[in-house]
């Protein structure tokens, strides 16, 4: 019984840290999207008031368009480059230490420093990129003040600054995969992109699912990228759902619209992460 007890007092330790760190703040949220909150005030309990004011507002659906226009541009960027750059590095046979490491080195940088030097190089002046279009005898480019290259050019940021985790990930993956499956398709006369397509893509199915379904949910969660390069604009053209969120809370101090916001959030990342148990449990 004193062992059970000892194992239970750690335990309930665990749990206390839980409940008032994270369970708390959760319920405390969806408790406020009921609300009417100031701060300033007591609290006023309003229903679903907050809710239709939610889905009246035009910015709601254009935050919710915007994001999943970034989350499918990372799909298509930010999801083949770390894999892409996965296999090229494990056929090095040299120097794989270093690569690694420069691979990995964005991701050690402090995201407002990523930012700020990504705002140099689409600088239209000044900026690296323009600069580089002029000594190919190409037009400029307003990067960040065109609808059309706004979004675009943060995808490419965000994929600069996060892939190299995943890119170890895979690497590590990589490492994992029978050299007999190799062998045995260069001796059937395989190459290079069928054996990545008929070994290399079905040995990391699973590996890529997982880096999928976690992909979706960290991007539909960007808000460094919009609130520090473009903040929102041009013309509401990257506002997202976390930027429309944070506006309501700190910009137009309606924390209950916020708090609503952000359960709708909740529920269509638990989606995901629901799909993402799933398969892991399945997995195990």
């Amino acid at each position: 019984m004193r062992e059970n007890l000892t194992a239970y007092a750690f335990l309930g330790a665990g749990l206390l840290c839980f409940a008032v760190f994270s369970w708390s703040p959760i319920v405390r949220g969806l408790l406020l999207g009921f609300q009417q909150v100031s701060f300033a005030q007591p609290a006023t309990w309003v229903g679903w008031e907050n809710y239709r004011r939610l889905f009246d507002d035009p910015l709601f659906l254009t935050a919710w368009k915007n994001t999943g226009y970034f989350t499918l541009l990372a799909l298509v960027f930010g999801f083949a480059a770390p894999f892409v750059t996965a296999v090229v590095l494990n056929e090095f046979r040299h120097a794989r230490a270093y690569l690694r490491m420069t691979v990995y080195l964005p991701v050690m940088l402090p995201p407002i420093v990523t930012m700020l030097l990504w705002r140099w190089f689409y600088d239209p002046g000044p900026g690296l990129f323009n600069n580089v279009l002029k000594l190919l005898h190409l037009p400029g480019q307003q990067w960040l003040e065109s609808e059309n290259l706004a979004m675009l050019s943060l995808v490419l940021v965000s994929t600069w600054a996060n892939m190299g985790t995943t890119t170890l990930i895979y690497l590590a993956a990589l490492g994992s995969i029978p050299g007999e499956l190799y062998e045995a398709a260069e001796l059937d006369g395989a190459s290079i992109r069928r054996r990545l397509w008929h070994v290399t893509i079905p040995q990391l199915r699973f590996i890529l699912m997982i880096t999928l379904l976690l992909q979706i949910i960290g991007t539909m969660q960007v808000f460094i990228e919009p609130y520090v390069m473009t903040g929102g604009g041009p013309d509401d053209a990257t506002v997202t759902v976390l930027l429309l969120l944070y506006r309501y809370a700190f910009v137009y101090n309606d924390f209950g619209l916020a708090s609503a916001m952000s359960t709708v959030l909740f529920l269509v990342l638990g989606l995901f992460a629901g799909i993402y148990l799933r398969l892991t449990r399945g997995k195990g």
